[in-house]
């Protein structure tokens, strides 16, 4: 069990704070601060029930999606249906896609003409530098280390971009979604909602077996109204303000490291002080991050209901990730569970699939599974 859960569990049955602190090496202040987060978010404040991530399909052989292209070039005006049964004419002995992994293929290629609706600009990857505090928050794993008693140590961090305020550095054991959620989740309660969140590709930040790389953490963000940012792979100087911080704090915070996870967390509740309201910066004039920083506006209120006017239908994700039309079971992702999705006929029995203002795939009514279209988080985001 972890660290967080025993101490808790102690006082629970009653045993006094003052003891149960100096058993496990800690101050006072750390354990009434365990203490107090308890009452306020009970268990699930320091973990959650597991997730175990949704496996997608391969994609379309890259012959028959450049087949599919052609026909259509050769076709201007036909649909994915009349360019399936052609490709079938053609080449009787070929494994043909279902007319939404068609359809999905022109769309990617642009080659889909759109219905007249209103049009949304994603922004989810985009990097931005903005000049005021909670314009953007950076958080990764900081790499993980052992403790006193041989177990790992996982820290997440999460900054402040413009006022280099450490919002946020959690011992964790495992860099595991559910522990990730309850962190974010304090992080916004006391601080406000930022506009965007920049992250490296990893877990739980994003899921490369799903859709466009999409992971429930990002979703919960997306639904919050929070942009998601993410790092080209193998460029961490993209999140290099927050790399810096992570040499300070291995430094200052990690050796010798802490006994144990509560150990180590009192170790980063001190740097978090000293950083934010003792360390000069140069890049802040050398003011302290704290004299700079100050909570958002936007305040956390938990999620909002998703309405799609402009669509034929709003569905909600199956707890196994699935769409269901008509009685059908339509294949869709697991990372989606419990969401609400648009769906819009655009074709002769092929449906777009739409989240909030974003468009991700295509299904028919044949096939039992999304097929993903243009990718409207561009490059740096991997796709399915």
């Amino acid at each position: 069990m972890d660290e967080k859960l025993k101490f808790i569990a102690r006082l629970i049955d009653g045993e006094a704070m003052a003891e149960v602190c100096r058993e496990f090496g800690i101050s006072r202040k750390t354990g009434y601060k365990l203490w107090d987060r308890y009452q306020e978010f009970g268990l699930k404040g320091f973990s959650d029930r597991s997730r175990k991530p949704h496996k997608q399909a391969n994609q379309l052989p890259f012959q028959i999606e450049k087949l599919i292209v052609q026909v259509k070039k050769e076709k201007p005006t036909w649909g994915a249906r009349k360019i399936r049964e052609q490709i079938k004419r053609r080449f009787p002995g070929y494994r043909l896609p279902a007319k939404s992994t068609v359809h999905a293929v022109l769309d990617r290629h642009d080659l889909v003409v759109s219905r007249k609706r209103r049009r949304y600009k994603a922004e989810g990857t985009k990097l931005t530098y903005g000049n005021d505090p909670n314009d953007l928050w950076c958080a990764d794993y900081k790499g993980e280390f052992l403790m006193g008693n041989q177990s790992y140590c996982y820290p997440l961090t999460v900054t402040d971009f413009s006022s280099r305020y450490l919002i946020a550095c959690e011992a964790l054991e495992t860099t595991k979604e559910p522990y990730a959620f309850s962190v974010f989740e304090r992080a916004f309660k006391e601080y406000g909602l930022p506009k965007a969140i920049r992250t490296d590709n990893g877990n739980p930040f994003s899921n490369v077996q799903a859709m466009f790389g999409l992971s429930r953490l990002s979703i919960w963000w997306l639904r919050l109204g929070i942009d998601i940012e993410r790092t080209a792979p193998g460029h961490p100087e993209q999140n290099g303000r927050h790399e810096r911080m992570h040499l300070t704090l291995k430094k200052e915070a990690t050796k010798p490291a802490g006994q144990n996870l509560l150990q180590q967390q009192e170790k980063f509740e001190k740097f978090i002080a000293e950083y934010n309201n003792e360390r000069p910066h140069e890049g802040l004039e050398m003011k302290c991050p704290a004299e700079v920083y100050r909570p958002s506006e936007r305040q956390y209120t938990g999620l909002t209901p998703i309405e799609y006017p402009l669509h034929d239908r709003t569905i909600t994700v199956t707890d196994c990730g699935r769409i269901c039309l008509s009685g059908r079971k339509i294949n869709f992702s697991k990372v989606f569970a419990g969401q609400d999705v648009g769906i819009r006929l655009v074709d002769d029995k092929i449906w777009q699939v739409s989240f909030m203002h974003y468009d991700l795939g295509y299904f028919d009514e044949e096939e039992a599974k999304v097929q993903p279209g243009k990718n409207p988080f561009g490059a740096r985001v991997s796709p399915m």
